[in-house]
C-alpha cells in the first residue's frame, strides 16, 4: 500500500502524536503487533508505532467515511486506513527502525507469544514476590497485552484470588495460571475480540463478541460456579472482581 495522502485533525498532533510524521509516497509493507501496540512498518524500514488506548480504532476499507473522531487518514489508489479515537487516549509514535526496536523492547512477551511458556510465566511471577497476583499480571514489561478484564478473568479461571500475594502461588499452581490465559485469549480472539461500552471495535468498525465469555468481570454472578455473586474491590486502582467460592 503506497501512502498517496494524508490527513490529520489538529487535536492528531496536540494528544495523540508525540513525533512528527513522514509518511508520504511511503509503502506500507506488513503490520506487527506486541501487546497493546501495532507496528506499521514501511519499506524505509521506518515504522508507525500505535497504541489505541481504550477507544481507538484502525479502520480499513476502499472508502472510509470519516467523523469528527478520524484523526488520522492514510490512503492509496484503492485502499485506506483510518484511525478513529473519541476520547483520544491513544498513541502514536513514528520511528526508524533502531528507535522502534528499542520501543519495543520496553514490553515483557506478548501473553499470544509461542515462547510465553511455564518457565517464562513463572520467573515473572516471582520477579515482585510482594506484589498482588493481578497487579503484576497487569505489568506490561512482563506480560505484554495483558488488561485489566484479561487479568480479572486470568486469576478467576486460575482459582486464584487476585489479591494473592505472588509468593504465595503454589508451584502447582502456576500451571493453572498458564492454562487459565490460554482459556481467556482463545475464545476472546475467535469471538473477534471483547468490546465493552463505547470501546475496541475491529477493522471493519464491528464490536468483538467477547463479552459472552466472560466469568466474573462486570458479573453478577460467577459464570463459573452459576451460583455464588461476584464481589468487587478496588486493587491498585482498578476495579477488580473474584468469586469468593472458586477463588482461594
Amino acid at each position: 500500500m503506497k501512502i498517496e495522502k494524508i490527513s490529520s485533525t489538529p487535536e492528531l498532533k496536540k494528544n495523540i502524536l508525540h513525533t512528527k510524521l513522514d509518511l508520504k509516497n511511503k509503502t506500507l509493507v506488513t503490520i506487527k503487533r506486541k501487546g497493546k501496540m501495532l507496528d506499521f512498518i514501511f519499506d524505509d524500514g521506518s515504522h508507525l508505532l500505535s497504541h489505541l488506548g481504550m477507544t481507538g480504532t484502525w479502520l480499513v476499507g476502499e472508502k472510509i467515511h470519516s467523523t469528527k473522531h478520524t484523526h488520522l487518514t492514510l490512503q492509496s489508489q484503492n485502499i485506506t486506513l483510518a484511525y478513529d479515537d473519541p476520547r483520544r487516549f491513544g498513541h502514536m509514535y513514528y520511528y526508524s527502525e533502531s528507535e522502534a526496536t528499542e520501543k519495543l523492547d520496553e514490553l515483557g512477551l506478548d501473553l499470544a507469544d509461542p515462547d510465553f511458556n511455564l518457565e517464562y510465566l513463572t520467573k515473572s511471577l516471582k520477579r515482585y514476590p510482594e506484589r498482588a497476583l493481578k497487579v503484576t499480571l497487569l505489568d506490561q514489561k512482563m506480560f505484554a497485552g495483558s488488561g485489566n478484564y484479561i487479568a480479572n478473568e486470568i486469576c478467576a479461571r486460575a482459582g486464584i484470588r487476585p489479591t494473592r500475594k505472588c509468593k504465595k502461588i503454589k508451584e502447582e499452581e502456576f500451571q493453572k495460571i498458564l492454562k487459565a490465559i490460554q482459556d481467556v485469549l482463545g475464545p476472546a480472539l475467535a469471538s473477534g475480540g471483547t468490546t465493552f461500552q463505547g470501546g475496541y471495535r475491529d477493522t471493519s468498525g464491528e464490536k468483538g463478541q467477547g463479552v459472552q465469555h466472560l466469568v466474573v468481570f462486570y458479573q453478577k454472578i460467577c459464570q463459573l460456579c452459576k451460583k455464588t455473586e461476584v464481589k468487587k474491590i478496588i486493587l491498585a486502582q482498578r476495579g477488580t472482581y473474584y468469586c469468593p467460592s472458586c477463588q482461594k
